[in-house]
């Protein structure tokens, strides 16, 4: 059995008395009926099943006010806990004050909801007083995917599935109704759009053309910035992926060209480095690209709901 796969401008035919990997790194399976399995699927599965698995963990041992002990569990509750109140709180602030637009009061109402914990309870089972904590689910949501998702790439073998741009498309168009979805509540279907316009302050005749040139922007920016999401974290992943690939062809190159020679062991030394060095930025970059992800996804849906 066969499969005609395209990629790019290049066209292969894939055999699948064994498993190929096609250029850019996804495994391709035989099909099930319509649909085809692929390896960036199968690594979305185990990405959401490590979430499901480390957080319904950590939830076991937060519940009742219980203090979470051990390093590992400490440390995804501290991201957690850093999400919610240097992100969340202090971006969203109070979205049921329309009219609240300064991001430090929210950053103020976090630290008065801190003075009322309970000491001794865990940090993460603090007073969730603050309005904003409702959006929390979806940012934790976003930020421990995409991070899961960007982790699994430093596994041999495995690929990152945020290193295909299908995936972080889908991740835009979710991030776009989460934004719609949360703006539509506060001002209704029809004031999200209206909303995007700013009061406007100009002579009666050229206030209709200003209203309409504003909205025409704001609308197209909408999509756009949320398209700009699945293209940064795309485009960073799979850079990352490129150079760690380039810098190990240095090594074939050198043995096609000279597999005897001094410059041979030079470059294969100088590649192993490059591959360790461009690995551990890469460890980085998951985690930053998982936090710009989430950082601008707050930034969309309180801009929704406060006014301009």
């Amino acid at each position: 059995m066969s499969l005609l796969a395209e990629h790019g401008t290049f066209h292969h035919v894939y055999d699948f008395t064994h498993f190929e990997l096609p250029f850019n790194g996804s495994l391709r399976i035989p099909s099930l009926g319509d649909f085809d399995l692929t390896k960036f699927m199968l690594l979305q599965i185990v990405a959401a099943l490590l979430v499901y698995l480390i957080f319904s963990g950590l939830a076991r041992r937060a519940a009742g006010g219980k203090v979470v002990s051990g390093w590992f569990w400490n440390f995804w509750e501290m991201l957690a806990v850093y999400l919610r109140d240097e992100l969340v709180r202090p971006v969203i602030g109070n979205p049921h004050d329309h009219h609240e637009t300064d991001v430090g009061h929210g950053h103020q109402q976090t630290i008065k909801d801190a003075a009322h914990m309970d000491p001794h309870a865990t940090v993460l089972n603090a007073r969730k007083s603050h309005p904003a904590d409702e959006f929390l689910p979806f940012v934790w949501s976003c930020f421990f995917f995409i991070l899961f998702c960007n982790l699994l790439g430093a596994l041999p073998w495995a690929g990152s599935a945020t290193g295909n741009i299908s995936m972080t498309a889908a991740l835009a168009i979710i991030a776009f109704i989460a934004t719609f979805f949360y703006g539509a509540r506060a001002h209704g279907p029809i004031g999200f759009w209206t909303h995007l316009v700013p009061s406007i302050d100009a002579p009666g005749f050229l206030k209709p053309i200003l209203i309409v040139l504003l909205f025409v922007i704001e609308v197209a920016g909408l999509f756009i910035k949320h398209a700009v999401l699945a293209v940064r974290l795309f485009a960073n992943m799979m850079g990352g992926h490129t150079a760690l690939g380039a810098i190990l062809a240095f090594i074939g190159m050198a043995h096609t060209d000279a597999p005897n020679s001094v410059i041979y062991g030079m470059v294969l030394g100088g590649s192993l480095l490059g591959q360790v060095g461009v690995g551990l930025l890469e460890l980085l970059v998951a985690f930053i690209q998982a936090y710009v992800f989430a950082f601008l996804s707050t930034i969309f849906i309180a801009m929704s709901m406060h006014d301009h």
